[in-house]
């Protein structure tokens, strides 16, 4: 498995821990989705029940239980995500009885006679009564077993749990990184530039978005925002075009376009939105926090409308002087 160049700082972290054996029973894989620490943590995964690893301390790939956890079968590894409900939907939490079986099949005794490790996959997203049962398996851990937390927002996990756990940190890549990374991915740099700016520098972002034809509905942002500032479109027609079609995502851009609007403005540019007076900045920096409180709201029985609604009436109005 390659990893991306900015991981190679952890990976030798955890290639070390490894080959010294000295593992910590709980593992904290925590960063901004995108950075790439799921890669990171299946790298690791991978690497503790290879058979006959590389060099650089990563999985072979070949062996027989490489050929396993390629397959989706190996008896050691378990994994723990979303299940789905008897109405074929994924379920948005985790439950107390995912982690209970975790716990009781943690108990048992390696199967190929090595490591057991255990990906749990997204941590932050366990419910209080999931949380308890995991820290009882945290509290009395089994010989030669990890339980690797993957989590976007660590801060939802309680504190006695994450007090248990060694983190280990996807760094966000500098730009030059991350750039030269999308140009390896067949992206052209005039399009890799953009997508960065669009993903506030995240490559993983940036490479799902292109993938997802994203940028376009970046574009429709900017247009709906700018017509907005001079009363070209009504906040209610808006905010019902934007909660029916990835309202998070809009969210997100809109977030982003504000901030760079502000920071054009502080730099003496005239805005890409039109926006053109110094005064505006403190505005859109109050806007862009709101965007993003409004991004949480979404995932809340709010309707999405009203939500957008609210924020998109407090857009800035472009001067006429």
């Amino acid at each position: 498995m390659m990893l991306q160049p900015w991981l190679a700082s952890p990976w030798r972290v955890l290639a070390d821990a490894i080959a010294s054996g000295r593992i910590h029973h709980a593992l904290l894989f925590a960063s901004p989705r995108g950075y790439g620490k799921r890669a990171l943590a299946d790298a690791f995964a991978n690497a503790l029940l290879c058979q006959q690893r590389n060099a650089d301390g990563s999985a072979c790939g070949t062996c027989r239980s490489c050929l396993l956890v390629a397959a989706g079968s190996h008896p050691d590894l378990a994994r723990v995500t979303f299940e789905v409900r008897d109405d074929g939907r994924p379920r948005t939490e985790l439950t107390v009885d995912q982690l209970r079986a975790l716990g009781q099949r943690l108990s048992l005794s390696s199967q190929f006679g090595g490591w057991q490790i255990a990906l749990i996959d997204p941590a932050d997203a366990m419910n209080a009564s999931a949380a308890n049962a995991l820290l009882k398996t945290l509290e009395e851990p089994s010989t030669n077993t990890v339980i690797a937390l993957i989590a976007d927002d660590p801060s939802r996990l309680p504190p006695t749990i994450r007090s248990r756990c060694q983190k280990i940190d996807a760094p966000l890549p500098t730009r030059e990184e991350a750039l030269a990374w999308l140009r390896t991915r067949g992206v052209d740099a005039a399009v890799a530039a953009a997508t960065l700016d669009a993903s506030m520098d995240n490559p993983g972002q940036a490479e799902a978005w292109l993938a997802e034809g994203a940028l376009a509905v970046r574009e429709e942002c900017a247009s709906d925002l700018t017509a907005l500032s001079v009363a070209r479109a009504r906040p209610a027609a808006v905010a019902e075009r934007w909660a029916a079609d990835r309202p998070d995502l809009r969210l997100w851009f809109a977030a982003a376009l504000a901030r760079d609007e502000a920071r054009s403005l502080a730099g003496g540019q005239r805005g890409r939105l039109g926006l053109t007076r110094r005064a505006e900045i403190p505005k859109l920096n109050a806007w862009f926090g709101r965007a993003n409180l409004a991004r949480g709201l979404l995932a809340t029985p709010v309707r999405a409308d009203l939500v957008l609604l609210d924020l998109l009436r407090g857009w800035p109005a472009r001067s006429t002087s």
